[in-house]
Parts: C-alpha cells; structure tokens; sequence
C-alpha cells in the first residue's frame, strides 16, 4: 500500500495574484501599533497607512506572480493579507486579473485532518 503525503504546499506559493492587484489594498486596518512596528518601515508607505507598492505589486512580495512568491515579511504581514484566502472573492478577482484561473475555495481546516 503507497501511503498518500499529507502535506499541501499553499496555492499562494505558486501564485501571489492578490499582492499584486492593486496599491491600495495591502492597507493597515485592525493592526495595533505594537503590530505594525514589527513590520520593516522599508516596507511601509509613505502615508504610513499600508504596504509600500512598487506599482500594484507589494515591495514585500518575491518571486514570480503565477509562477513561485513568498512574502518577505510573512509573519508580521497586515491583517488584510491573513484575511485573503485561497478561491474567496478577493483571490478570485486577482487571479483573473493576472490571466490565471479562478481557484476552489479551501475550507479553512484543510490538511488539519489526518487519515
């Protein structure tokens, strides 16, 4: 008997579409000072209310869109990029707006079960 991996590498590594949708969408909203200080000034814009943007692509996002990205700062990222999961509304509008099809919603406890 084959046993099957358990892990799935994130769709949001081979993609990075809602990083690159618009410059004013990776914006600070709930973050609480002692969060947003964690988060490098270098990545912050000038008005201090979001990420700093090189066009519409977040200056914390690496790699290729469609291909392979990382976030540079992914564990003090702003909450309005912890909230975009992958196939909602704001991921399926990204990915379209990049040319790469539309993903199925992933239940929030996807690979947390065990077989």
């Amino acid at each position: 008997m084959h046993r099957i991996a358990a892990h799935h590498e994130s769709p949001c590594q081979a993609c990075g579409a809602c990083c690159s949708y618009s410059q004013n969408w990776p914006r600070f909203t709930t973050e609480d000072d002692a969060a947003l200080d964690l988060i490098p000034e270098g990545f912050v814009n000038e008005r201090l209310s979001g990420m700093r943007c090189d066009g519409d692509r977040c200056s914390a996002l690496s790699g290729k869109v469609g291909e392979a990205t990382s976030c540079l700062i992914y564990a003090v990222r702003p909450e309005v990029c912890r909230t975009c999961m992958p196939g909602d509304v704001e991921c399926a509008m990204a990915r379209k707006r990049h040319g790469l099809p539309v993903l199925p919603v992933v239940p929030a406890d996807a690979g947390t079960h065990t077989a």
